[in-house]
Order: structure tokens, then C-alpha cells, then sequence
């Protein structure tokens, strides 16, 4: 039955129904809510990653300076991946690939262009690659969770039709008519939030740098590769799911790697932590060094 609101989503089994706004309108300033969405989530997950910068053997200043290293490298493959898989929008307009502001970015993408970030973040602050790589992925998994909602506050990034318990309703724009889909932004949403939990605490007890970013790449490639073939708005390589393939690639990749460094012993003074304690033990004792001397003179 169609809701007196176009614009309505539903959760007829929940007995919920919302109609969320898009655009936010404060005066002349209209503020997109997918955008507000993808600015909080990177904003939680920056606050995360500066609450447990020590751990991980960074500084909050390593981590500003990477935020604005990392997410310009994010935003732009983002884009150039989903553009690059929908090339047939933007043949024969190429001044559209630069109006992102209409939408049209690819989470894949985006952890592509993160990770080449990340790689020129480390070689400039001469870190390990694998400890930032560990607290981004954690950084990631915040940032997805919540930005998954603002595919549903564009009624966009849905799956197929389907009468299960969590179905939700919509106006599909594509047919012009009110269906009943799976809800694939709320899946990953949770399937991130999990991850998130999950990587959270096993974080604490890793061997090694990198280890935490392996278990990123596997729990989300193996929640993607299944979210993945639900949706209707995928980005397709011939017979192929683009994401769908790319996710069960690094899944697979990433489980038997971690299967591989599993077996090797691992010593606790190469981490990236016990780099920095050192360091930092070195410089407060030169610091009280030179206190002492500067008192006996």
C-alpha cells in the first residue's frame, strides 16, 4: 500500500515510518544530509583514533597532519572509481566528474585512495606503514558506519525486492513505484558497527603493525561480498560486481595472510608503540639530563 508521502520510508514490521529530509536548510545555506552524515562520521572517527593515538605509537599532531594528508586522496579515488565503473554518465559530459556535490562516490574507491595516502603519510612522518593503517581501518569502520546513513536519507543504496522481516518501503525512483527492498545501508551499517566492536578490543592484544587493517580488510570484504549482491545500484565490470569482486579478492587475500603472519614469531620491540615509548623514554631522560645539569651549575 503507498504511504500519503512519496517521499516516506518504511518499516512495516518494525512499525516505524520517517521522511527524512535531504537538504537541511539553515537561512540562504542548504546543507546536504548525506554530507552531514559523511562529516560526522570522519569527525567520530578522528576523535577515536586521537584517543588512542599512544597506543598505537602515533601523535594527535601525526594524526591531524594525516587527516588532511589521507582524506583528500580518499575523496578523489572515490570519485574517479565510481565515475571510471559509470563512465557512460560522464562520456559525453566530463566537466559532470567534477560536480561531486550531486553525488557519485565508491566506498572502495576510497579505501584505495586512503591507503595511497597513507602510504605518503608515513614515508613524510617516517612511521610505520602498518600502524597507521591499523588505527585508519578502525577510524574507517566509524566513518562507514555512520556514513551509510546518508544513503538513507537519499533513499539510495538499496537492494532487491523482498518480503523479509527487515524489509523496508520506499518509492523506488528508478520504476516510479512504492516496493518493499532489503535495506543493504542498514546491513553494513551494523555489519561496521560489529567490525568496529570486535576489532576494537582485539586491537589491544595485536602482535604486530598491520594485523588490525588485515582484520578490517577481512570482516568488511566478507560482509560486502554478501551486501553486495542484494543491491540494485551496483557498479558492474562486465558480468561482474565490481565491489562485490574486489571485496571477496581482499577478503580472501587478507585470511590468508593473517593465517601466514600467525605462524611467524613476532617480536613486540619492531611495533611502531615500542619505537615511540622508546623514543619518548630517550627524550624525557635527555630532558631531565639537562635539568639535573643546568641545577648543579
Amino acid at each position: 500500500m503507498s504511504p500519503d508521502s512519496l517521499s516516506v520510508i518504511s518499516f512495516p514490521s518494525l512499525g516505524l515510518e520517517f521522511d527524512p529530509a535531504r537538504v537541511l536548510s539553515i537561512g540562504p545555506l542548504d546543507i546536504r544530509m548525506y554530507g552531514v552524515m559523511i562529516a560526522l562520521g570522519l569527525m567520530l572517527a578522528v576523535l577515536y583514533a586521537c584517543g588512542r593515538s599512544r597506543q598505537f605509537g602515533l601523535t594527535t599532531e601525526d594524526l591531524t597532519d594525516g587527516v588532511l594528508c589521507i582524506v583528500p586522496f580518499a575523496v578523489l579515488c572515490a570519485r574517479l572509481y565510481y565515475c571510471i565503473f559509470r563512465w557512460d554518465m560522464y562520456a559525453n559530459d566530463f566537466w559532470g566528474i567534477f560536480r561531486i556535490w550531486k553525488g557519485g562516490l565508491a566506498i572502495y574507491g576510497g579505501v584505495i585512495g586512503a591507503a595511497i595516502g597513507i602510504l605518503v603519510f608515513a614515508k613524510i612522518k617516517k612511521v610505520k606503514v602498518g600502524a597507521v593503517l591499523d588505527i585508519t581501518s578502525l577510524g574507517f569502520l566509524i566513518g562507514q558506519c555512520l556514513g551509510r546513513w546518508g544513503n538513507f536519507f537519499n533513499r539510495e543504496a538499496f537492494g532487491a525486492v523482498t518480503d523479509s522481516f527487515f524489509r523496508m518501503g520506499l518509492m523506488n525512483k528508478n520504476t516510479g513505484e512504492f516496493t518493499y527492498v532489503h535495506p543493504t545501508f542498514l546491513y553494513e551499517s551494523a555489519w561496521n558497527l560489529c567490525g568496529f566492536i570486535l576489532l576494537h578490543f582485539l586491537s589491544k592484544k595485536r602482535k604486530y603493525d598491520g594485523q588490525i587493517a588485515l582484520g578490517y580488510l577481512a570482516w568488511y570484504g566478507l560482509g560486502r561480498t554478501f551486501i553486495e549482491g542484494l543491491r540494485q545500484d551496483s557498479l558492474w565490470l562486465g558480468n561482474f560486481r565490481v565491489s562485490q569482486l574486489l571485496a571477496a579478492v581482499t577478503c580472501f587475500a587478507a585470511v590468508a595472510l593473517l593465517m601466514f603472519f600467525a605462524f611467524k614469531p613476532h617480536k613486540p620491540e619492531d611495533m611502531q608503540v615500542s619505537i615511540f615509548l622508546a623514543q619518548e623514554e630517550a627524550r624525557l631522560a635527555a630532558q631531565e639530563a639537562e635539568e639535573t645539569g643546568e641545577t648543579e651549575a
